[in-house]
């Protein structure tokens, strides 16, 4: 079988972004020797490497190949990697929750900076200043290679939050708010400092240590002495959590190929007799399958088991949040243990790899993509509440939802979804989302 050698690999368009950076995500070297015909698929795989990256617009490969040796160019836009975005969201778990109540004073606004590619390394610096109903602070640094001989890396963030109302309960699968016009009846503040083994950007493991400190008001411990257990107003706990992740999508923004994994298994510890410890473990697979054109099969599965002696009501997440069914929205299901299952067809509608924008001149911004699907779905979740269900008749129970939705993808990775579902309770809405399904 005729093969080929690798003589140079040259990059083109990186102003920014270190060589070295690139280099580290591709499969192949200077030296390898490579089949004739597995080059081309080669390339093409290490393409998408380089775009799922996302520090680039777009990456285009050329080669040349004279007497055996070939020397391989990649050439990159790079994006703008200051993200000054304004925070301008309402203060509900999701838009149809707050338009129940269409209360203009439930709403959050601020600053959200994200530095991306920071020196040139693929480094991150975050910084968020939010006000409004909800009042959030929140630092982070995230470095790829601290130690690149074992590929370690790390990551680091503060937070704080405070807020004028909190959920003290579930009643019919419905928070129950408390609101306080002075002061603020929950405080919560955390560190947490996490490393992480990268071996490239499809598959990373991580060991992240957290510590927590969380208050509420007198009156939210009188209104639901178990929110901490024994009407406790102050815990303070650590957890240790380590988990695995291996992303092999073909685009990570909108993924129409390939499988994702991900398992963490965590334990939280309370300090001063403040909470029963617990231990926590959660697990996701999805795959994805294009078949016949432009149609896309997708299916996948989440659960999370949580294992305590005794349940505090703060501790008792489930559905409802960032998991849930579609078509339960407006409600929340709380619980210890939940199993979730998505599946959904998906046609490509429209593609369009540039809209030029002529009034802009920077290329950072004057090329708009955009790419409509419309897509069909069915969803099934069951969450199991042995503390907490018994006026939360949606716990404990098999829920069912299905629809249709028209997803867009366009510049700088943003997906926005439109979806019209129906559930097993006979429940209709149109419902509006700003992140991948699944």
């Amino acid at each position: 079988m005729p093969a080929v050698v690798v003589a140079d690999i040259n990059l083109a368009g990186n102003e920014t972004t270190k060589g070295q950076v690139m280099l580290r995500e591709l499969t192949f070297a200077p030296g390898d020797t490579i089949p004739a015909e597995a080059l081309e698929p080669l390339l093409q795989e290490n393409q998408k490497r380089l775009v799922n990256l996302r520090l680039f617009h777009h990456v285009n490969y050329s080669y040349t190949c004279a007497e055996g040796q070939v020397r391989v160019t990649y050439e990159v836009q790079e994006r703008f990697y200051l993200y000054p975005i304004p925070i301008f969201d309402f203060a509900d778990r999701n838009f149809n929750a707050w338009l129940e109540k269409k209360d203009w004073s439930r709403i959050d606004y601020g600053l959200n900076l994200i530095l991306r590619n920071f020196r040139g390394r693929n480094e991150e610096v975050r910084v968020r200043v939010q006000r409004g109903f909800n009042k959030r602070l929140e630092l982070g640094y995230r470095i790829p290679y601290v130690w690149r001989k074992y590929n370690l890396g790390a990551d680091f963030s503060v937070a704080d939050y405070r807020s004028r109302t909190i959920s003290y309960t579930n009643l019919n699968n419905k928070q129950r708010f408390f609101e306080q016009e002075n002061g603020m009846p929950i405080k919560r503040s955390s560190v947490s400092a996490a490393l992480v083994h990268r071996q490239n950007v499809q598959r990373q493991s991580g060991l992240r240590l957290s510590y927590f400190n969380e208050q509420i008001s007198d009156s939210v411990a009188f209104l639901n002495p178990e929110y901490y257990r024994h009407a406790q107003r102050e815990r303070q706990y650590t957890r240790v959590e380590l988990y695995r992740v291996i992303n092999l999508r073909n685009n990570f923004a909108y993924p129409t190929a390939g499988s994702y994994f991900e398992a963490a298994l965590g334990q939280t510890l309370f300090l001063e007799k403040s909470g029963s410890p617990y231990t926590s473990a959660r697990a996701k697979y999805v795959r994805y399958l294009p078949f016949w054109g432009k149609y896309t099969y997708m299916a996948g599965a989440e659960g999370q088991l949580r294992l305590a002696g005794r349940h505090a009501f703060a501790d008792n997440i489930a559905l409802g949040y960032r998991s849930y069914v579609r078509g339960y929205e407006l409600y929340v299901v709380g619980g210890q243990h939940y199993g979730l299952f998505k599946q959904g067809l998906t046609r490509q509608l429209l593609d369009i790899k540039s809209i030029k924008l002529t009034f802009i001149d920077n290329p950072k911004f004057n090329n708009v993509p955009l790419a409509l699907y419309l897509n069909a779905f069915t969803d099934a979740g069951y969450v199991v509440d042995d503390v907490f269900g018994q006026e939360n008749p949606l716990t404990n129970r098999l829920l069912l939802g299905s629809g249709v939705g028209l997803h867009a993808v366009t510049f700088y990775d943003i997906v926005l979804r439109l979806e019209y579902t129906l559930n097993r309770e006979s429940d209709t809405g149109l419902y509006f989302s700003a992140r991948f399904p699944f």
